[in-house]
């Protein structure tokens, strides 16, 4: 394929530069044949990919510590039916390291050898609903009271609870489309440097000329965070072969598959889930996870997000048919979203 940036496989993820997902993009989508291309948030890079402006996109889907990313959820549920055309045909994974950026405030450049808050001890306090708070895994790097706001994505904030509530107990927190926008919000301060704050990574103290004022302060060690490609209709052979030879499902080496289907349930029928869930395991489909969000066709009415995994079943397009359509008869319809290879599943 020539390289001129026209003729480019364009890869939208949600940027700006420095984010995770554009590190995690960057890892997914090596080499000269992909143009990679920064979007504002999880909603646009969708729009790229159903419009055809962008062969794929990368999105966050979850958090092995603090769950799923619920934007991620509702734009693959598509209750508007905005987004008719959007699958799954990838999966990425990547080790996050929170770190806090900000600048040091040369007020209290003298103080610096105290390194805890002024209002914090160091240690987690304890409170009627958490009498065992977890202490933070790491400590400032510097005096952190200057800091009056702190930004960041709420997956971020979520990560980081424990730091948070021991040294920047009563900080203000601002939610943002992305770490890396959070990074850029606290750079561009002129008026008050040392203020903010941003829970980001070290790229992005990199990138925005930022000072490191604590390392890996997410809550547990292990924080890896599971990133969805997503492309416009379902897989074949023709947008395969688009795809890093690592994501094609048509690899025979890599025979384990995952898949992902969406639907609703008749909530006033006894057992109306438990019937919905037999029918995966009557067709050999494993269940890995599930989540549930808002229908908001009617209050508590619920529509339900599967993740099955299976090889069989998927192999053989007729027998996966016959469990959606027995499916459909539990349900209030059902959803496929996508099919791609287990990145575990050799």
């Amino acid at each position: 394929m020539a390289d001129s940036s026209s003729e480019k496989i364009t890869i939208a993820y949600l940027g700006p530069q420095s984010s995770y997902t554009h590190q995690a993009t960057v890892d997914s989508f090596e080499g000269s044949r992909y143009l990679l291309r920064d979007e504002y948030s999880i909603r646009d890079v969708f729009d790229a990919v159903q419009s055809s402006t962008a062969t794929f996109g990368v999105v966050p889907f979850e958090n092995s510590s603090n769950g799923s990313v619920l934007f991620t959820l509702d734009l693959l549920i598509d209750r508007e039916g905005a987004l008719p055309d959007i699958h799954v045909c990838g999966e990425a994974y990547m080790d996050v390291q929170h770190c806090l950026l900000g600048y040091i405030s040369k007020s209290l450049s003298s103080e610096n050898r105290d390194l805890q808050s002024s209002s914090s001890s160091g240690s987690a306090t304890p409170t009627s609903t958490k009498p065992f708070p977890q202490e933070p895994r790491s400590k400032p790097l510097t005096n952190l009271r200057h800091i009056k706001r702190i930004y960041s994505h709420p997956q971020a904030f979520g990560q980081c609870e424990a730091f948070l509530s021991t040294f920047l107990k009563g900080v203000e927190r601002h939610e943002v489309s992305s770490t890396s926008k959070a990074a850029t919000i606290v750079a561009r301060n002129t008026e008050e440097p040392g203020t903010e704050a941003a829970i980001s990574s070290r790229l992005a103290a990199d990138v925005h000329n930022l000072t490191v004022l604590a390392n890996g302060i997410q809550d547990v060690q292990d924080n890896t965070t599971r990133f969805l490609i997503i492309q416009r209709g379902p897989v074949n052979h023709e947008n395969q072969s688009l795809l890093p030879k690592k994501f094609q499902i048509l690899d025979e080496s890599r025979p384990k598959k995952k898949g992902l289907i969406a639907f609703s349930i008749k909530h006033e029928e006894q057992g109306a889930l438990a019937n919905a869930l037999l029918v995966f395991k009557k067709h050999a489909l494993n269940l890995t996870s599930i989540n549930s969000r808002p229908s908001r066709l009617r209050p508590w009415h619920y529509t339900f997000l599967l993740e099955v995994e299976g090889e069989k079943e998927f192999e053989n397009p007729d027998l996966l048919h016959l469990a959606l359509k027995e499916l459909d008869t539990v349900t209030e319809g059902n959803k496929w979203l996508g099919c791609w290879v287990d990145r575990f599943g050799t």
